[in-house]
């Protein structure tokens, strides 16, 4: 028989291991894996939701471990995300349209992991989609764009000819004639998010056209570049590109993702995530319009304000209907555009000048 006092200090010792190891397993960090269509580093779309990371890992600490893939290809999203779940993360955030139909395949494999798809429509019972309502920042840049423009010719490098797009277009267009009815938009399209040398080819074409104020809905600086060193103006979009365009740059409609994600991180953490379809704007403080250049005149500068906060009381929809196509035929009734009719915005307004695609 065994003493009674061993017996109890082997025991003492045996639990004590125990809470060590549960301590230690309990004290991990959760993986969060994000990717990215682009490049992290530089400008743009890619890099807005590489700043959006980094804020999750500087919130949560060494309670999370954030990993990331940049420059995914569309066609290699299924696979990426099955690495990433692979590698033990618990939550996954796609950062483009074109990832959705891998993301929601390899999501059907990893029922315990919150996946989260950027701009897409699918949901599935681990998979969640969000997006910002990037057209309210458009509008914005239309304000500056109506007041500055003395071609009243204005121009969009765009890359697909997808519903965000195309919100963009128009927000740009509407917000601009609001300001300057005589105001035209023209559009080029690349067919491409990320291709610096094709988007500024496109830029200069448009300057070519008689276009003096540029906005892009492509992910490199590339146009705002072209822009500046034809003597025209633009904007940053999706993040703060002064550092290419320096006072060429008017503003940036700057995105932040970490209102999102942080939320998704707590929620996954707490237990309490759920799928659901997000729609941020600037009233979430999803949308940052700001970095204004000196060479912005101060009355422009108050109407953006002005616009700005219309946009967020509703007092101005940014799409306040009727409004008409290219042929000048209604496509919405009055007042404001209804969110499910701007999801799948397939028209061009009037003023416009191009095609879709």
């Amino acid at each position: 028989m065994r003493p009674t006092s061993t017996l109890l200090r082997r025991t003492a010792i045996a639990l004590g291991c125990a809470a060590t190891f549960v301590a230690a397993h309990a004290a991990d960090p959760m993986k969060v894996g994000f990717f990215y269509i682009g490049p992290a580093d530089g400008a743009g779309w890619s890099h807005a939701h590489e700043l959006a990371r980094q804020e999750v890992q500087k919130k949560f600490g060494d309670k999370v471990e954030t990993i990331f893939v940049e420059n995914v290809a569309e066609n290699d999203a299924e696979r990426v995300t099955r690495d990433l779940a692979a590698q033990g993360a618990k939550v996954i955030f796609g950062g483009a349209f074109g990832f959705m139909n891998g993301m929601e395949r390899a999501a059907r494999d990893f029922p315990d992991v919150a996946f989260e798809h950027a701009t897409g429509y699918k949901m599935t019972k681990n998979m969640g989609i969000y997006d910002i309502r990037t057209y309210e920042g458009a509008c914005l840049n239309g304000t500056i764009a109506g007041h500055l423009s003395k071609t009243n010719t204005i121009g969009v490098v765009a890359p697909v000819p997808i519903p965000e797009i195309v919100r963009n277009i128009n927000a740009f267009t509407l917000c601009a004639q609001e300001v300057n009815p005589k105001i035209e938009t023209r559009i080029l399209w690349v067919n491409t998010f990320y291709d610096p040398p094709k988007e500024a080819e496109a830029a200069k074409t448009l300057l070519n056209q008689g276009v003096d104020v540029l906005m892009q809905n492509t992910d490199s600086p590339a146009p705002l570049q072209v822009a500046k060193e034809a003597g025209k103006v633009g904007f940053g979009w999706d993040t703060d590109m002064a550092q290419w365009g320096g006072d060429a740059q008017m503003a940036a409609a700057r995105l932040d993702w970490s209102v999102h994600y942080n939320k998704v991180v707590a929620d996954k953490m707490a237990g309490t995530w759920k799928p659901g379809n997000v729609w941020l704007g600037l009233k979430d403080g999803a949308i940052h319009y700001d970095r204004f250049s000196k060479n912005l005149p101060e009355h422009v500068r108050a109407a953006v304000e002005q616009r700005r906060q219309d946009i967020i009381s509703g007092k101005r929809p940014v799409f306040n209907g009727p409004l008409l196509d290219q042929s000048g035929k209604q496509q919405t009734q009055a007042g404001d555009m209804p969110d499910a009719d701007k999801l799948k915005m397939n028209f061009l307004v009037k003023g416009v000048i191009g095609t879709l695609g």
